[in-house]
């Protein structure tokens, strides 16, 4: 009787520990998905942010702030549902990456620009 009565706590305590692994595994990923969607938005805003900038027409008579906010748009929709967290990590960077890029070459031209009018008699 004792055998059964400590086999069945073993296995009582098993599936409580079991339980409590699932149980944490699932937090972890819910923090994930978070920390995920923050980032997500997070760039978002910052590609919003950084359209402000880019107010001249392209060769359809379009400002790049409306073709550049709509291609943001369109590629967050695309990546919607990614699931796998290295895709979502890269994408995340990549986003990052561009928008950096974007606004390091805008500040240049500016920079040239400014120089090019002070050079001007």
């Amino acid at each position: 009787m004792t055998m059964n009565l400590q086999k069945w706590r073993t296995d009582t305590w098993r599936r409580k520990e079991k339980h409590l692994d699932d149980e944490e595994e699932e937090l972890l990923n819910r923090r994930r998905l978070t920390t995920t969607r923050r980032e997500a938005l997070c760039l978002y805003r910052d590609i919003l942010r950084a359209t402000r900038f880019f107010m001249w027409p392209d060769s359809r008579g379009v400002l790049w702030r409306d073709v550049l906010r709509e291609n943001a748009r369109k590629e967050f929709e695309e990546a919607r549902f990614e699931t796998d967290p290295e895709v979502v990590t890269r994408l995340l960077i990549g986003g990052h990456d561009a928008v950096q890029s974007a606004l390091d070459k805008l500040a240049e031209k500016q920079r040239q620009q400014i120089q090019k009018e002070r050079d001007q008699p």
